[in-house]
């Protein structure tokens, strides 16, 4: 059984903040790092699976 939907590099959103869009960076223990898509030098941020949006393909 595959734990994590979203694989290492996709592109996500958090629902509570849909206007920022996240990197997954790591996934590790049911746990997303995620970084800031326009600027990965700024912290990190963790979500659980259940926080997360996948970015629309258009």
């Amino acid at each position: 059984m595959l734990e994590n939907i979203f694989p290492i590099g996709s592109e996500v959103f958090a629902k509570v903040n849909p206007d920022l869009k996240l990197t997954i960076r790591k996934y590790l223990k049911r746990i997303y790092y995620c970084t800031i898509s326009n600027d990965p030098s700024r912290k990190e941020l963790v979500y659980y699976e259940r926080e997360l949006i996948p970015v629309p393909v258009t």
